[in-house]
């Protein structure tokens, strides 16, 4: 009997994988983002749905987003060329840190006087829903055809690559304060540096080692190759985290070091993450589909549409056009797109599994607020971006066709 419940098992989870493969693309193809399907999928499998699976281990599901998050930034370092980065560094290091903190500020203001609710819990509502994720901007972008100008994609990939340890680094110290109201801010500081700076060293220690063993141990293709690639990720989370850095940019920094140096296994190897980001993203947004209850986002529908429009109408434009001043390369219209661009995704919901399992009070309404954010967002921003883009005049059109398959193969 045990054998046959393992078999259903494995069973059931390979269908809900291609299922929800199949959910992502059709989202895609109606100009919404993959997280759409795999969160629609992930709902209609709980228990209020027509599959029925009861599902609420948050413990697991914030383990299986951490995970996931590790490859989805590794794979994400891995594409991302060194010659963008450069180009935009300093404006996505100050995106990625003051604009996340300004736009965490901003929502937990708003959330104190529209939500009613306690400073600190507004504070945390801020932080979690900081970060951005670009991953959905540029499916929508290829899937329609739309060749951005300038440096305005390389941006928009770096600073989502880049502003999720600020935000995970935010919704520690808000715990930390609510746990331990007599804690100094300023204490914060140190630990925050060390945090980044010893997550950087790690990150880019294991970049450069990467290649060094793919080429010093013979693995040109395949096998072994890619089972050191996931080694490489997940010593570059775990060792940062165990010396106090910060693992998810040690892992961002881990693929884009390796990515930006030559070995023979290289093309393989960033296909094969790839598809393991592919996988991750399935994974995580399937489970955390599954978390959610139908029947409990009614009642925070009004505080969703408010903290909604807060943060794309109020939060993001502040923090791109102050941290984008001193930055005469982006003019007004690509600050405008920049701004519609921002939106959220996977680290957002996964953040939010924190405080329910640090036994926060309303943690569950705080999850279910941001779910349903981001759920708006996607809805509202996706459909849009292609609109936006083409009404500011900052893309240019190519083949459509092409780039629709090309959407479909890589959402990521």
């Amino acid at each position: 009997m045990g054998f046959l419940d393992t078999e259903s098992t494995l069973l059931l989870i390979g269908v809900l994988l291609l299922t929800t493969v199949l959910a992502g693309s059709l989202s895609s193809r109606f100009g919404l983002p993959a997280l759409i399907g795999f969160l629609g999928l992930g709902m209609l499998a709980g228990v209020e749905g027509p599959g029925g699976i009861s599902f609420d281990n948050f413990v697991l599901a914030q383990a299986v987003g951490i995970a996931s998050l590790i490859f989805i930034l590794f794979s994400g370092g891995l594409d991302t060329d060194w010659r963008d980065v450069k180009r935009v560094a300093g404006p996505a290091l100050v995106m990625a840190t003051v604009g996340v903190l300004i736009s965490a500020g901003v929502v937990a203001i708003s959330a104190v006087f529209l939500l009613g609710v306690t400073p600190a819990q507004a504070a945390l509502l801020g932080a979690i829903i900081a970060s951005t994720d670009a991953a959905a901007v540029f499916a929508i972008l290829r899937s329609t055809g739309l060749d951005l100008h300038g440096d305005v994609p390389a941006l928009i990939e770096v600073e989502s690559g880049s502003n999720d340890p600020m935000a995970i680094f935010l919704v520690g110290a808000v715990l930390l304060f609510m746990s331990n109201p007599s804690a100094s801010p300023f204490a914060l500081a140190p630990d925050f540096m060390i945090q980044m700076v010893m997550g950087a060293l790690i990150g880019v220690g294991i970049g450069f080692a990467m290649p060094e063993i793919l080429k010093r141990g013979g693995y040109r293709q395949g096998g072994l190759a890619f089972v050191i690639s996931i080694a490489a990720a997940l010593i570059a989370f775990g060792a940062a985290e165990l010396l106090l850095g910060n693992g998810f940019l040690a892992a961002y920094l881990a693929g884009l070091v390796a990515g930006n140096r030559h070995y023979a296994a290289k093309r393989t190897v960033s296909t094969f993450q790839d598809g393991m980001a592919w996988l991750a993203q399935v994974a995580m947004f399937l489970t955390l589909g599954l978390l959610v209850t139908p029947s409990q986002l009614g009642p925070v529908i009004v505080p969703g549409l408010a903290i909604t429009a807060i943060l794309m109408f109020v939060a993001r434009p502040i923090s791109v056009f102050v941290c984008l001043a001193p930055f005469r390369q982006f003019g007004w219209r690509a600050k405008v797109f920049i701004s519609w661009a921002g939106l959220r995704g996977a680290v957002p919901i996964v953040l939010a599994t924190f405080p329910i399992v640090a036994g926060v009070d309303g943690a569950f309404a705080i999850f279910n607020v941001v779910f349903f954010v981001v759920l708006l967002s996607s809805v509202i921003q996706g459909p849009t971006i292609n609109w936006v883009a083409k009404k500011l005049a900052i893309g240019d059109h190519y083949d459509r066709a092409s780039a629709r398959d090309r959407a479909l193969e890589d959402v990521h």
